[in-house]
């Protein structure tokens, strides 16, 4: 176990990431955790994370200085260096020259984080502040023209200091220098693996639940899927999974599901068509959000109908992950900017009186997908592309009728099609197609047309918080056009999407 003390950086998550790479387990905690809290977690060691305030500003994040006493190592970035510093006697002030992007790092003296590195390379600076003086018993490890102290440890106390981001892929050997502080300084283990997981998350989950039922509503994305593999596996038909058909799906995808969950994976599986209830409730709407909560409303109505029917009921499983939670809230009730909600984090109508369940909170995208494999999951679910919750809803720009659904539904079958047989199903994060609320001239078999635009959206991602538009060949593109064009009565012009995310976000909507 690491924990990462959360100082509000940009690149918190991926500091987890790349010490759960390593096999170790890493859990982000906010400042003000409890010491006592911090003890029972029992850690091998502490990173200290950047983040965008300076230590001399008067309501600057910190947490207890108690940590410097536990008798474990602790590994300071950017900011969390800084405070480490400050903590422990050093000084830090504005820099003279502030240093952004790229650095070149030397070397001054190897020791056990920097073990291994070349005497000269490049790391990724991002700060306005510098030390001035450090602490008794630290020295300066390594530099950069700007920054005098880059690195800097005191290994009999085995703290250690970086200025600039070791998580971050522009710092070439960055990797190595986590790598040594997790095992060559903290002494851990690597063997948190998704298997670890399965079996102790099994477990937990057993014990919880008793005899009791546990209901789970199935998206038949990646995230619900492998929630619902795990909780079966645990619980065997004490679970029954409920599919709501909200008439918003891509193409056939209802009966495919169907078949997987109910056949071959022998779920209990309650398939509700409550495709009249949505698509009306949703004429006339075109704002995303409104679109949003009616459909979570009616979701949560047929749900909780369908739920009751369930006897003895007293679990309710969600497949949550991580980023979800971080893009609708703070995950510790700091302020946050609402990029949009998600379906499937908030609150529970209380008269449910159901307790959540959520295995899979803690988790990246990429390590459910690890884990759907462990379990056996098919392929075509584990590898299946993101979907939201409100499915084409958000899809078709503006309002909503079943016959601009069912154009959209058919170009987007089109799409996927090309795209797995292009070999660039894997490859992408999300591909899909937008129906936009606008209409251009064409002209088809010699006459003039007035029809639909559609967009095309195909983006390279790890986890959703960023994301690139992703350079498709343009032969594979033009198919694409030439495929929906022909083939899709109501749409004669294809665009495609070449934002990325920020500032953009994947979804349209």
């Amino acid at each position: 176990m690491i924990i990462v003390i959360d100082f509000g950086s940009q690149y918190n998550q991926l500091i987890a990431r790349r010490v759960r790479e390593q096999n170790v387990y890493c859990q982000i905690e906010p400042p003000d955790i409890d010491i006592e809290r911090l003890k029972a977690l029992q850690p091998e060691g502490i990173i200290l994370s950047g983040g965008p305030a300076s230590i001399y500003e008067y309501d600057s994040p910190g947490t207890t200085y108690e940590i410097f006493a536990l008798g474990i190592p602790v590994l300071g970035i950017c900011y969390g260096m800084q405070f480490m510093v400050n903590a422990l006697g050093g000084n830090v002030s504005r820099a003279e020259k502030r240093e952004y992007g790229f650095a070149r790092l030397q070397v001054q003296k190897e020791d056990a984080l920097l073990a291994g590195i070349d005497q000269n390379t490049q790391c990724w600076m991002s700060h306005g502040d510098s030390i001035t003086s450090l602490p008794d018993g630290f020295e300066v490890t390594a530099v950069t023209e700007n920054t005098p102290m880059a690195a800097a440890a005191d290994p009999d106390r085995g703290f250690y200091g970086l200025q600039f981001h070791p998580e971050v892929e522009h710092t070439l050997q960055g990797k190595q220098m986590l790598k040594n502080f997790l095992f060559e300084i903290c002494g851990c283990s690597a063997e948190w693996t998704m298997k670890a997981f399965a079996r102790e998350a099994v477990s937990e989950i057993r014990q919880a639940v008793g005899d009791k039922q546990v209901i789970l509503g199935l998206s038949g994305g990646v995230d619900s899927s492998v929630t619902a593999m795990l909780i079966h596996q645990a619980v065997g038909k004490q679970l029954t999974c409920i599919f709501v058909d909200n008439g918003l799906l891509r193409q056939n995808e209802g009966a495919r599901l169907k078949k997987i969950f109910g056949q071959h994976l022998e779920m209990n599986i309650d398939y509700v068509d409550a495709t009249k209830d949505f698509i009306n409730a949703l004429q006339g709407i075109s704002d995303p959000e409104e679109k949003r909560k009616i459909i979570g409303k009616i979701f949560m109505d047929v749900f909780e109908a369908e739920a009751q029917k369930i006897e003895n009921a007293e679990f309710l499983a969600q497949g949550t992950l991580y980023p979800d939670i971080i893009e609708s809230r703070s995950a510790f009730g700091g302020p946050t900017s609402i990029i949009k909600s998600h379906h499937n984090v908030g609150g529970l109508p209380e008269k449910m009186k159901l307790k959540l369940i959520e295995p899979l909170k803690f988790l990246f995208k990429d390590e459910v997908r690890k884990l759907g494999e462990t379990l056996g999951l098919p392929e075509e679910l584990v590898w299946r592309q993101p979907f939201p919750g409100p499915g084409l809803a958000i899809r078709v720009i503006d309002e909503i009728s079943e016959n601009r659904l069912e154009v959209l539904r058919r170009a987007d079958a089109i799409l996927l099609d090309e795209i797995r047989k292009a070999g660039y199903y894997r490859k992408l994060w999300q591909s899909f197609a937008v129906l936009l609320p606008v209409k251009s001239v064409g002209v088809m078999g010699d006459k003039r047309t007035y029809e639909n635009i559609l967009a095309i959206r195909a983006v390279t991602s790890v986890d959703a918080m960023t994301a690139d538009w992703a350079k498709l060949p343009h032969d594979l593109l033009g198919k694409i056009s030439n495929r929906i064009i022909n083939e899709v009565q109501g749409v004669n012009r294809v665009v495609y999407d070449i934002s990325s995310k920020p500032p953009s976000t994947i979804e349209w909507e």
